[in-house]
């Protein structure tokens, strides 16, 4: 199995959630290839630009497909009481969170080659390169960490939905309510996991 990452706001924004989707290859190839072909959708498939009812089909694919995910959540507020009103850095947040998300997998992997992908888009490649070799140094002999450009990966692209739905529902966005409501029932089922972050080491 492989584990997609991939990230939803940040410090500003009031929050940052990151999701560790965990699909086979062709399980996310053949949910972009059916989502693609009945939406029509070109380009990049990003949370931040599809619709509440293109979200609903992506996610009700995602699960058919047995997709899982772990997605790790931290709002500024409670960052911000938990640690006298000081902020951690976007990074530092960024790497606590993948840190989290990634962490929760990994037992539950029972000792199975797990590779972990992550977008490639947010910072310089030299410091997501230090990132990588942290999970690398996690993971050991039973997986491999590696970078992805969004654009061209399956999986990350479905991880970006992921975390832009938790991402909505944590600011309260005025979608935030129909997102929800998509979201419940892989909640209960456990599809779909969160792990809260109230503060950064």
């Amino acid at each position: 199995m492989t584990i997609y990452c991939d990230e939803s706001g940040g410090l500003n924004a009031g929050a940052m959630t990151f999701s560790a989707v965990m699909l086979t290859p062709k399980a996310a190839a053949d949910i972009h290839a059916r989502f693609r072909s009945v939406t029509g959708l070109r380009g990049e498939l990003k949370g931040s630009r599809i619709s509440i009812v293109e979200r609903a089909y992506l996610l009700e694919l995602f699960d058919r497909a047995d997709g899982r995910a772990w997605v790790a959540v931290a709002k500024r507020d409670r960052l911000a009481q938990n640690s006298g009103g000081n902020l951690p850095s976007d990074l530092a947040l960024y790497g606590a969170l993948l840190n989290s998300a990634v962490g929760h997998w990994l037992p539950e992997t029972g000792g199975v080659c797990t590779d972990v992908v992550i977008d490639d888009g947010r910072y310089d490649p030299k410091i997501l390169s230090n990132v990588r070799e942290e999970i690398q140094a996690g993971l050991g002999q039973w997986g491999r960490a590696s970078l992805a450009d969004s654009k061209r990966n399956d999986g990350v692209q479905i991880a970006d939905v992921i975390a832009n739905s938790l991402f909505n529902i944590t600011v309260e966005s005025p979608r935030a309510s129909r997102i929800q409501r998509i979201i419940e029932p892989m909640l209960a089922s456990k599809v779909i996991r969160i792990a809260e972050l109230t503060h950064v080491d």
